[in-house]
C-alpha cells in the first residue's frame, strides 16, 4: 500500500475547507448548544415519532433503548434560511430494513431533491414495511437483483449488515452509482479497505459514510471553529462511545454477537476526524477482557475477548487522541468528546480560549419536510449533505478517504490490542 497511490485520487475540494460551498451558511442567529450535542437523542425505527418495537431472534426489543433512537424534539426553526439549489431529483434506491430500519430513518423519501425509486430487503415482511414507509412500490429481494434489473437508480443508501458494507458499496460503485453507506465503511479488513478505495477511485462517483457524530451539534460547532482557527493545532482530543450490550442486539447472521469494539469506532473517532478533517497516523490500543458471555473468544466468530478497547492515536497534526469504545460497562451511554487546542478548548458544549469573541453557529438549514431525526438530530443533515454534494458535484463531508481513516484506524487499533498495546502504523488514504 503506497501513500502516493492514494494521494492522487482526489482533485476536488474537501467539505472541510473553508471555501467550500457547503460551509458558507454558518453565521446565523444565536442558537444554544444543548444536551443534543452528545448524540443521545433518538427516533424510533418505525419511521414515526412513537415508541417502536421490533421482533428479533431473541424476542421483542424496545428500540428506544438503543442509543440513537429515542424520540427527539423537532426544531421549529430547522428550515430557517433554507434555499433550493436545484429542481433536480436524484433517483435513489434504499437497501436494508433490519433491527434499526435505518434506510428509511434518514429522510431520503422526504427530501425535495430525491425520488426514492426502489427499495430492497432480504425478508419479505420487512421489505413490505420498508416500501410503505418509503412510499415506493418498486421492491427487490436483494441488492444484487436491484443493481441488475433497475436502470433508473443513480444512487443507493446502504443500511445493510456491517460485514457487507464494503462488498455492497463496491458492487454499487462498479455499477456506476453514487453511494451513501451506514457505518463503518469496512468490517475488520484492511484488504477490503484497499478494494473499496480502488473501486471508488475508478468509478468517479460520490461516496459518503453516514457518520452521525459529524452532525452532532457540538461536532458541527467545533468543526466551524476549527476552520476559522479558533483552536490552532489540536494538541489533545477525546472521543467516547459507550453502549452497553449485556444482551447482543439481533443482526443478520448474528454479526453483532461479540462485536470487536474498535471495529465500530466511528462514533468516537468522529470527535477528532470529523472536527478537523485530519487523520490518525499510528495507534497503541489496550483491550479489557470482558466477563460477558458473548465476549468470550470461544463464543463469537471474531475470537474476540474484549468488551472495551481504549486507543491512543498520534494525529497528522502531531497531537494525541484518546478514543474509547465499550460494550460491557453498564451505566450512562454516550457518543461524546472534547478537544484542546493551542488557542482554545471545547468542553461541555462551551468554547474557552484566547478570545471570547466566538460567533454563534447553527447547523445548516434543512429543506422543509426533512426531519433532523435521531442521533442528536444528525440524520436529516447527513442526507441533505449527501444529496447536495451529488447535485453540486463536490466531495461530501465524510467522503471515502475520511470514512476509511475513521474506520481503518479502529481495525489497526484492535490489532494493537491483541499485541498488548504495540504501536502500529495506520494505512493512509488521501
Amino acid at each position: 500500500m503506497k501513500m502516493n497511490d492514494k494521494m492522487d485520487a482526489v482533485n476536488q475540494p474537501s467539505a472541510f475547507t473553508s471555501d467550500n460551498a457547503h460551509s458558507r451558511r454558518r453565521f446565523l442567529q444565536a442558537l444554544g448548544v444543548g444536551a443534543a450535542a452528545i448524540g443521545l437523542q433518538q427516533i424510533s425505527c418505525s419511521g414515526t415519532k412513537q415508541v417502536a418495537q421490533a421482533n428479533t431472534g431473541s424476542g421483542v426489543i424496545d428500540l428506544t433503548s438503543i442509543p440513537g433512537f429515542e424520540k427527539t424534539t423537532a426544531d421549529p426553526r430547522a428550515s430557517e434560511g433554507w434555499q433550493s439549489i436545484s429542481d433536480r431529483k436524484i433517483k435513489v434506491g434504499l437497501v436494508g430494513h433490519g433491527v434499526c430500519k435505518f434506510a428509511v430513518q434518514f429522510g431520503f423519501q422526504d427530501h425535495p431533491n430525491v425520488e426514492v425509486v426502489a427499495v430492497s430487503d432480504l425478508f419479505p415482511d420487512r421489505l413490505a414495511e420498508m416500501a410503505k414507509i418509503a412510499r415506493c412500490d418498486r421492491t427487490y429481494p436483494s441488492l444484487e437483483e436491484m443493481l441488475k434489473k433497475d436502470k433508473d437508480i443513480e444512487a443507493v443508501f446502504l443500511a445493510t449488515d456491517a460485514p457487507s458494507h464494503a462488498q455492497h458499496a463496491i458492487m454499487a460503485l462498479n455499477r456506476g452509482l453514487h453511494v451513501a453507506c451506514a457505518v463503518p465503511a469496512v468490517w475488520g479488513s484492511l484488504e477490503d479497505a484497499d478494494k473499496l478505495y480502488e473501486a471508488w477511485k475508478k468509478s468517479g462517483k460520490k461516496y459518503m459514510m453516514f457518520e452521525t457524530s459529524a452532525y452532532h451539534e457540538d461536532v458541527h460547532v467545533m468543526r466551524e471553529l476549527y476552520k476559522r482557527d479558533f483552536f490552532g493545532k489540536i494538541v489533545y482530543s477525546e472521543g467516547e462511545y459507550y453502549h452497553y450490550f449485556g444482551t447482543p442486539l439481533d443482526g443478520y447472521r448474528n454479526w453483532r454477537n461479540g462485536l470487536v469494539p474498535q471495529w465500530y469506532p466511528t462514533h468516537s473517532n468522529g470527535y477528532y476526524v470529523c472536527v478537523t478533517g485530519q487523520r490518525f497516523m499510528e495507534v497503541s490500543c489496550l483491550g479489557v477482557p470482558s466477563i460477558l458471555e458473548q465476549f468470550q473468544p470461544q463464543n463469537n466468530v471474531y475470537k474476540n475477548p474484549f468488551g472495551t478497547e481504549i486507543a491512543t492515536f498520534r494525529t497528522s497534526e502531531n497531537g494525541i487522541s484518546r478514543m474509547a469504545v465499550s460494550w460491557d460497562t453498564a451505566g450512562f451511554g454516550a457518543e461524546a468528546g472534547r478537544i484542546r487546542g493551542e488557542k482554545g478548548s471545547y468542553y461541555n458544549n462551551q468554547f474557552q480560549g484566547l478570545t471570547d469573541q466566538v460567533p454563534a453557529i447553527k447547523r445548516p438549514p434543512l429543506p422543509p419536510g426533512v426531519d433532523a431525526g435521531g442521533h442528536g438530530g444528525a440524520h436529516g443533515h447527513l442526507t441533505n449533505e449527501f444529496v447536495t454534494a451529488v447535485i453540486q458535484d463536490r466531495a461530501p463531508l465524510v467522503d471515502l478517504p475520511i470514512a476509511l481513516n475513521l474506520t481503518v484506524s479502529g481495525i489497526v487499533a484492535h490489532q494493537s490490542a491483541l499485541k498488548g498495546g504495540e504501536w502500529m502504523k495506520i494505512p493512509q488514504y488521501r
